[in-house]
């Protein structure tokens, strides 16, 4: 089958873009290169430097004719989502117009969606969080992901015909995440543990996430293929502390002591997203527990 990734040089994506070409799969990869990197890039996909923005994805739709789309690339930073709402609304939802408006315009099978999970829902008398809980986004980016989400659900599903599924993952983490920005709370921890750098964490910690390793929100990516319609949670439903998460990452690297900050607006207190939904349909379940993804981690790193 021939299969376009958007963002496929990116963390999440270059893992979905490598099982794809295990399972045999003819994949091209659009990514600007703005956040990806191009050697995680696999060797056997065809890859286009292009942002999801530029009309020219017209061209890469017509020349190579994909029957099925997985759309990951996105302007990814809460913060700078709050500083910059524009930017981030031209890439996440304007880009994203322009990747579901081809998908029609070329008679694509299906497509699959990365939203997020942790930055849509918010009233904490439902978590963990299922798909019917209240959508409360506190940041621009939240918001950005969840009109796409609603464009998907209530015109384009029904009204074009797209088959589509969207995933709402919780924070995912695992090798090639960049250690370097501000969402990968736990490859920062890592590679500054290793480097002897401080470690900060804003707020007083106790705010809480749910981590999902990398591999097992492929294996969902990957039945998607064949299964599920509409919108999927990705999580485990529970909930691990900042601060608890730095005392398992330190107690396998080094006992430093981390800086805590001031806390960064737009962020949510608490997460942690259910999972039944994508459980019943696509027979999809994490198999990595967080300190077995942890370690595998930790050994990227080193």
């Amino acid at each position: 089958m021939k299969i376009l990734v958007t963002g496929g040089a990116g963390f999440i994506g270059s893992h979905l873009v490598d099982k794809l070409v295990k399972h045999n799969h003819r994949v091209i990869v659009v990514d600007n290169l703005s956040t990806g990197q191009k050697k995680f890039v696999n060797k056997k996909a065809k890859f286009y430097k292009l942002s999801i923005t530029n009309p020219k994805l017209k061209e890469v739709f017509q020349r190579e004719k994909p029957e099925f789309v997985y759309h990951l690339a996105a302007q990814k930073s809460v913060t700078y989502s709050v500083n910059r709402p524009l930017d981030d609304a031209t890439t996440n939802i304007w880009g994203s117009f322009r990747v579901k408006e081809n998908c029609l315009k070329f008679g694509v099978k299906k497509l699959v969606y990365m939203s997020t999970g942790g930055a849509i829902y918010g009233d904490v008398k439902y978590l963990p969080w299922n798909e019917k809980a209240p959508v409360m986004p506190e940041s621009p980016y939240g918001l950005s992901k969840l009109t796409v989400d609603n464009y998907l659900q209530n015109h384009y599903g029904p009204r074009k015909g797209l088959n589509f599924v969207s995933f709402r993952p919780a924070n995912i983490y695992g090798p090639r995440q960049d250690p370097h920005g501000e969402a990968g709370v736990v490859a920062i921890f890592i590679s500054n543990l290793l480097n002897n750098k401080s470690c900060y964490i804003f707020g007083n910690g106790k705010q809480t996430r749910d981590y999902v390793y990398v591999d097992d929100l492929i294996d969902a990516c990957y039945k998607a293929l064949k299964k599920g319609q509409g919108i999927y949670n990705i999580g485990t439903g529970k909930e691990t502390s900042v601060n608890m998460l730095y005392h398992l990452i330190s107690g396998l690297i080094s006992e430093q002591k981390p800086v805590y900050k001031p806390a960064r607006p737009g962020e949510v207190i608490r997460s942690a997203v259910k999972s039944s939904r994508i459980k019943k349909d696509l027979n999809w379940q994490p198999k990595t527990d967080l300190i077995r993804g942890i370690k595998k981690t930790i050994e990227y790193f080193k």
